[in-house]
């Protein structure tokens, strides 16, 4: 039977050779062949769009749509036929497919399905609890549980402020007496002066007891009124749990072995323990799945974004983009066990080979250009860094050493401290932002204005590190000037003055839509990747952390 979802490919692939191994699928360059099948699925989707979402373009305009992360998936068919799947994910417009797109994992969808009958009853229970809310007693003894604590911490306070001065004026009153009054005298007045803190003590204790009272009374009256809903939100908390967890259930992945295995059982030994939102639901598990199902053997596998960029990720249309770590990887581990995959270019240490320029070197202090694609600090994977090199080649330095970091990918100016106390007053001046750095980049693309300041705060992505959001409700301030040197063949040439330094700042700042819209050349995180990040940290301007001598280097970019 022909699988209405397999693709045959338009033209004669003759000249192409197949894949060795199946794609890594977290760091990749597309194969030929899934780039002549993205050709095909974009052409498409140019003149045909899917259901009523529009993917056709002018479908890079914001106005008609949001962007969608798609893929292919190159299969060879029991005919010996070659040809490719087409998935997006998540959603469109309330379906989960389409005439070109493989189906998901699990409709949720599904109008006879479990998930649409319990939203019903849960949507049944919303109705029910705002209806509820609107009594107006809810209000109205809400405003009195309120105004009773409030009177109750105001009256206590001035009673205890009272009975502070109290205290006062009663040693006082104790010094004065001490002095004037005989023994006996003075005792009595003590004995007085104590019974006045007692009483003073014991007025604090009912003070207390009559508001606590108060407060419950008013406490009992709003649970007498608002018990129902109580109940009617737990019982819809138990709801919404157990069908998300009925959910993941029936998201069940197979591998090439016919093993299967759901959300919950793969999450389980993950950091979060159980399945974030959207999990299962990506393109590329959804492609597996069907290739699985349907005794077709996958090859090669490519995702790209298509049409406007989403307000925190960095996306630009076209482009080629990994699988998300934390909502795919536990999936894609299970789903591509006993294949043959490309060895993960991410195990592979870039530093091998590369050697170290010392800039300037004293008994406190070394100035080094630290290569493109090396490590600062030792990885999870990769220990080989700067700090290790410099390990070794100071073995009586002391103290952490690395004083501020440049990301693997940037090549640049660093400066590392020998001694605890140089790495402190070094330290010092990067927290006070006394440091004065100028990095150089190429832009893929000409900017029209000449300089501006960037202001975008940033947050690690956490569904899929190391990558960066742009995000104003959890993200950490960050500040780039930008300068423009040249503009030559569709390239810009500029300075960046970071006055922040966060992770990826400059990367992020230069590829996102509300940034300068243009990644730096080679960023193959954020845009399109070369031989290497045309990005370089060119000078460095910090004080000496013993002479307090300022001190300036540049070291020129090599690209």
């Amino acid at each position: 039977m022909t699988d209405s979802y397999f693709t045959p490919f338009k033209q004669s692939i003759e000249s192409y050779s197949l894949p060795e191994k199946f794609t890594f699928p977290f760091y990749y360059k597309p194969h030929p062949l899934c780039m002549l099948a993205v050709k095909y699925l974009q052409q498409d989707l140019v003149v045909q769009g899917v259901g009523e979402q529009d993917f056709s373009l002018n479908s890079v305009d914001e106005a008609r749509g949001n962007g969608k992360m798609l893929g292919v998936l190159l299969v060879l068919n029991t005919q010996g036929e070659v040809g490719y799947l087409s998935a997006f994910s998540g959603q469109v417009v309330e379906q989960n497919n389409g005439p070109k797109f493989v189906p998901p994992v699990f409709d949720i969808l599904d109008e006879n399905g479990f998930f649409l009958t319990g939203q019903v009853e849960i949507n049944q229970l919303n109705q029910r609890i705002s209806q509820l809310e609107q009594n107006p007693e809810i209000a109205k003894y809400t405003q009195l549980l309120t105004t009773e604590r409030a009177c109750a911490q105001l009256e206590i306070q001035q009673h205890r402020h009272v009975m502070i001065e109290g205290r006062k004026e009663r040693k006082a009153e104790r010094l004065t007496a001490q002095a004037k009054l005989g023994e006996a005298e003075f005792e009595q007045l003590k004995i007085t002066l104590g019974k006045h803190s007692v009483q003073q003590k014991n007025q604090l204790k009912d003070l207390n007891t009559q508001w606590q009272q108060r407060i419950e009374i008013a406490e009992q009256k709003l649970h007498q009124i608002t018990v129902e809903i109580t109940a009617l939100k737990q019982e819809r908390k138990q709801q919404s749990k157990s069908l998300q967890q009925k959910v993941f259930e029936h998201y069940a992945f197979l591998n090439i072995n016919g093993v299967k295995q759901d959300l919950n059982t793969l999450f389980s030994n993950t950091v979060r323990g159980q399945p974030p939102a959207g999990a299962g639901d990506c393109a590329a598990p959804k492609l597996l799945q069907h290739a699985f199902s349907h005794s077709l053997k996958p090859l090669a596998l490519a995702e790209f974004w298509w049409g406007p960029p989403p307000k925190s990720e960095i996306r630009q249309h076209g482009q080629f983009y990994g699988s998300c770590q934390g909502k795919c990887q536990p999936i894609l581990a299970h789903m591509l066990e006993g294949m043959t995959i490309d060895d993960n270019p991410l195990l592979i240490n870039p530093a091998l080979g590369k050697t170290i320029d010392i800039v300037y070197e004293d008994d406190s202090m070394v100035v080094i250009n630290k290569p493109a694609e090396f490590l600062s600090v030792p990885g999870k994977n990769i220990t080989d860094s700067i700090f290790s090199r410099m390990v070794q080649q100071y073995p009586n330095a002391r103290g952490p050493l690395i004083v501020h970091r440049l990301d693997m990918s940037t090549s640049g100016l660093m400066v590392i401290a020998l001694t605890k106390q140089a790495h402190q007053r070094l330290q010092q001046q990067f927290i006070q932002r006394t440091v004065k750095k100028r990095y150089i980049a190429l832009l893929d693309g000409e900017l029209e204005a000449d300089e501006g300041v960037i202001d975008l705060p940033l947050r690690v992505d956490l569904d899929d590190r190391p990558r960066q959001l742009v995000c104003h409700d959890y993200g950490k301030p960050a500040q780039t000037h930008w300068q423009v040197i040249t503009r030559q063949l569709a390239q810009t040439k500029v300075y960046f003055f970071p006055i922040t330094g966060r992770t990826h700042q400059l990367r992020v700042h230069s590829a996102h839509v509300k940034g300068l819209n243009m990644p730096i050349k080679g960023d193959d995180l954020y845009g399109r990747g070369s031989s290497r990040l045309h990005l370089h940290a060119e000078s460095l301007e910090i004080a000496h952390p013993m002479t307090k001598k300022q001190m300036h280097f540049q070291v020129d970019a090599t690209f």
